[in-house]
């Protein structure tokens, strides 16, 4: 592995963690989400997304915020979050969705560092069944426990709706994904890169980043038909 790459690696790494532990921060310091699984979703995206995260964070996320609804309150408008444009709200729809995606693939990606799975001659084939199983899992816990609540639903009706709002998105997402990492394996290394080399998280991230591309029409689409809340 060239040095250069290793570098540029672990300086994209090193910057989605600061950026993490920052969204985390004012968090903590500013006031918890109105959506309280936004809390989740913001520190997530920003070890994806890194800097670009917490940019979104501090220029969109704040405004669903606890505060921000009091303090509209007492002034007699509408809460900001409401006010923000139509692709902003896609993109946070698109986020949900990719943290559900990004924690399932963290963990399978340790499941397949410790079990590898091999299919049709290749690991990478394998690795992507523990991720979008694993991904499938945690985007439908996140989208239950989003839709529920806001809409009072029953457990069952609850994990239903669950299910049809966020296959789509997730396997968008995945789709993209999955795309860019066989362009890794297959034409610019050549061959499979571990989970303990830090080019690989890079590609994660870059992988991230398709996934959102892949996935933010079909959130475009799902919210236009009102079968996905806004975040």
């Amino acid at each position: 592995m060239s040095h250069p790459l290793i570098v540029v690696a672990w300086l994209s790494l090193t910057l989605a963690v600061l950026s993490t532990l920052t969204v985390v921060a004012d968090l903590v310091l500013d006031g918890a989400q109105t959506m309280w699984i936004m809390n989740i979703v913001w520190p997530v995206t920003a070890l994806w997304a890194g800097p670009l995260g917490l940019l979104g964070y501090l220029r969109y996320g704040r405004a669903g915020s606890r505060r921000a609804a009091r303090t509209a309150e007492r002034e007699h408008r509408a809460p900001p979050v409401r006010l923000q444009p139509f692709p902003i709200l896609v993109a946070k729809g698109t986020s949900h969705c990719g943290s559900g995606c990004t924690v399932g693939d963290l963990v399978a990606e340790a499941i397949a560092f410790a079990f590898p799975l091999t299919l049709f001659g290749h690991r990478l084939f394998g690795v992507w069944i523990y991720d979008y199983a694993l991904a499938y899992l945690f985007g439908i816990a996140f989208q239950y426990y989003t839709i529920k609540p806001m809409q009072n639903l029953s457990p069952l009706e609850g994990l239903w709706k669950a299910i049809k709002v966020d296959t789509l998105s997730l396997t968008a997402w995945q789709i993209g994904m999955f795309g860019w990492m066989a362009v890794v394996r297959f034409a610019i290394f050549g061959r499979s890169l571990s989970a303990n080399d830090p080019a690989f998280w890079l590609m994660m991230q870059v992988a991230m980043f398709c996934g959102f591309a892949t996935s933010y029409p079909v959130n475009w689409w799902l919210l236009r038909r009102g079968i996905k809340e806004a975040m």
